[in-house]
């Protein structure tokens, strides 16, 4: 190719600013490979066709600075004119692609940046470390992985723009979300965390130590909640065994000191005898379940395993098991967590979980009452236990078997297998974006439905599409959740095998976030302020748990409506839609959205009325839900209020509920309560944590991001009323 009489520039601008030679050859090659796209193989035609841009170049652009984009723009022209408009249209598509490449590096470098300046806020459980930081840099790469190269367009392009929200993108194929542990069959028989066989305990401390480290190993093949649905009645027989061991050895202490003693021949002695040694043992069994579950709450708080950024998301449920041991566990672990951490300090992990059952501890006379009163005394001054509702319209049927964990997630019915919650969880989970279906229909109900059908469509597609790429991972993939055979019906599973037949177990779950501000758009008023926007607000429930019954059957998993704890959410949604549609009164004119089913935490009512207005979202919402109510302070010294509070949302067929207060707890000198200055009265140190519930679990202020700090702002209690 002659260019010896064309005046080229030696230099060329790139994208990035930095300066590089300029070389024809490039050029050449790029037809070249479009041509090559449609069919074309003439090398030399994609030489001459260089030569016209050349030309071009040399007459017009020689002496001005010459960037990348101008000279594609050249080709293009040329392409174009000289009658290759298929080689042009597979060199725009290319140029597109490498385009999109760039794109998605810079968007991914500027993440990094962020990342880097300050850890994101999108989980208040993670901390502010290198290895936290480490850990969302590898999370952000792998988003845009699964956005760009795994989504189909149409998911992505509907996660992008705000419609939906994908959850835990960044793990879309890797893993599921979460698990109820069976943690007795594990504790009987002795697990392998894959650097050795653990045998079974043989006390208390190490049945709670090994409890632990089974919370550690799974969280490392998962990225959300593992949870003990049974903790009560798994290491019930651990504190039988412990009371035994006391007890042989007290006996064998005291026939050291009275030989004569075993000559006796009077039952009574013996029975005096038996007597002592059992109350000795009993004494010595409290005190080393208390100290077992202190260690358990102390490693709960501790163990940063995930990544070294996170300690596991545990949860716990108790309360039902009248046995010996079962009763003891539960009151040791409130004891233990009452009494808090090292100086008194307020617990984050695990989250409790209390259950409610009539006929075992929620009126005088049942067999654990006295461990319903000594639940809310605990949760009246440290925010946990929450009350799980057995007897609730969807729980009943399913006797003691229902716990949620985590923010709220319920997992029980099943189309697949048996309705148990051991070895089940949640698969993955996406959120419909509300208030924007709301803003876009604009009063027009027919247009509304229309909309949301469209985007329940789309997220149910969504969420097989995840399946089908889940499915498909082998046991090898999971080294302790299928090695261990911790889900229900991996027992069968054979090496290598994929985990399909388990995980149909699972279940997929559809969201929802923003009720409050939908009912704005489309009636003035939310359903807190309004009769007509409830029965609207129900509906609009109501036909999404409809249409995710629908899709159980029509695919034959378990699909379910969840109640979104929408942490990071909540202000991520607000800001696409103000920045689409503007600031709109009542729906975009603050910084979050309502969580959920919730009425507006700003919007001032009667405690009893806010129960009355959420309580009959809970049956729709199978996945999971949770209501609260706001008090000034903690409730430890009125529990009479307390339990008429709690009586009344189990009355009203709440499901999962609990009551919200400030716990401002000093680092210092351990000193808990509300602290109204920078402060602590007792010590004057500065190092306040200030605790409070963000969605379902425990955090400090400082760890919220800035929409749920403003959220907190402008919760009101709900004790006055209008």
């Amino acid at each position: 190719m002659e260019v010896n009489n064309l005046r080229l520039p030696k230099k060329i601008v790139k994208r990035d600013g930095t300066i590089a030679p300029f070389e024809s050859k490039k050029i050449t090659d790029a037809i070249f490979s479009a041509a090559r796209a449609v069919g074309g193989e003439d090398y030399n035609t994609a030489q001459s066709l260089t030569l016209e841009v050349l030309r071009v170049i040399s007459y017009s652009f020689y002496d001005t600075p010459l960037d990348v984009e101008e000279v594609q723009n050249l080709v293009e022209k040329v392409l174009i004119e000289k009658g290759h408009a298929k080689t042009a249209k597979a060199y725009i598509l290319y140029r597109d692609k490498r385009s999109g490449i760039r794109e998605a590096r810079s968007d991914l470098m500027n993440a990094v940046n962020e990342i880097l300046q300050e850890t994101h806020r999108e989980n208040a459980n993670v901390s502010n470390s290198p290895s936290a930081k480490v850990l969302q840099i590898s999370e952000a790469a792998s988003t845009d992985f699964y956005l760009k190269r795994v989504l189909k367009p149409e998911h992505g392009q509907a996660h992008r723009e705000g419609n939906i929200h994908i959850h835990d993108l960044s793990w879309y194929g890797k893993t599921l979300t979460c698990l109820q542990i069976p943690l007795g069959r594990l504790l009987n028989r002795g697990f392998n965390t894959g650097n050795g066989y653990i045998r079974k305990p043989k006390s208390i401390r190490s049945a709670a130590a090994l409890a632990c480290i089974i919370l550690q190993s799974n969280q490392n093949d998962q990225h959300g909640g593992q949870s003990f649905a049974f903790f009560d009645r798994d290491l019930a027989p651990f504190v039988d065994a412990e009371f035994n061991r006391q007890r042989k050895m007290l006996k064998n202490e005291f026939f050291k000191l009275y030989p004569g003693a075993k000559d006796m021949d009077k039952d009574l002695i013996k029975d005096l005898i038996d007597e002592r040694i059992n109350k000795l043992a009993y004494e010595k069994t409290k005190e080393e379940t208390f100290q077992a579950m202190e260690a358990f709450i102390y490693n709960c708080n501790s163990m940063h395993s995930r990544a070294g950024a996170q300690v596991p998301f545990s949860s716990i449920a108790l309360g039902t098991d009248t046995t010996y041991g079962g009763r003891m566990i539960t009151e040791q672990f409130l004891l233990a967590y009452e009494k808090g951490l090292g100086k008194g300090e307020q617990p984050i992990f695990p989250n409790v979980g209390f259950k409610l059952k009539s006929g075992i501890n929620l009126n005088p006379g049942d067999r654990n009452y006295y461990l319903f009163r000594l639940a809310m005394y605990v949760a009246g001054k440290r925010l946990f236990p929450a009350f799980i509702n057995l007897d609730a319209s969807f729980n009943a049927k399913y006797q003691d078997e229902v716990a949620y964990m985590g923010c709220r997630t319920r997992v029980i019915a099943n189309v697949n297998g048996p309705e148990v919650t051991d070895g089940r969880g949640n698969l993955s989970f996406t959120t419909i974006n509300l208030p924007r279906i709301g803003i876009e229909a604009a009063g027009n109900w027919k247009n509304f439905y229309r909309k949301l059908d469209e985007t329940v469509d789309l997220v149910i597609d969504q969420l097989l599409h995840r399946y089908d790429i889940q499915k498909n991972l082998k046991i090898t993939d999971f080294p302790f959740l299928f090695g261990e055979e911790l889900y229900l019906g991996s027992d069968a599973l054979k090496p290598g095998e994929k985990i399909e037949t388990c995980i149909r177990n699972g279940t997929l779950s559809m969201g929802f976030i923003g009720l409050a501000e939908i009912l704005v758009a489309m009636t003035g008023k939310h359903h807190g302020e309004c009769e007509v926007a409830q029965s609207k607000g129900l509906e609009i429930i109501g036909h999404l748990r409809r249409r995710v019954n629908e899709a159980t059957v029509k695919h034959g998993l378990n699909f379910t409506l969840l109640a979104t704890p929408a942490e990071g959410l909540s202000g991520k949604f607000l800001k696409m839609d103000i920045q689409k549609f503007g600031v709109i009164k009542g729906i975009t004119d603050k910084e979050w959205y309502t969580n959920s089913f919730h009425v507006p935490v700003e919007y001032n009512m009667f405690l009893f009325d806010k129960i009355k207005v959420e309580a009959p979202y809970h049956k729709f919402c199978n996945a999971g839900h949770i209501s609260y109510v706001e008090m000034a302070s903690s409730m430890e010294h009125n529990l009479i209020a307390y339990e008429q509070i709690v009586r009344e949302m189990h009355a009203q067929d709440m499901g999962y509920f609990a009551i919200n207060f400030p716990v401002d707890c000093c680092s210092g000198c351990g000193h808990s309560g509300v602290i109204y200055e920078d402060n602590c009265p007792v010590c004057q140190s500065k190092s306040i944590k200030r605790i409070r519930r963000i969605t379902g679990y425990l955090s400090t202020l400082n760890k919220f991001n800035n929409a749920k700090k403003q959220e907190e702002k402008n919760r009101v209690i709900h004790f006055e009323g209008n």
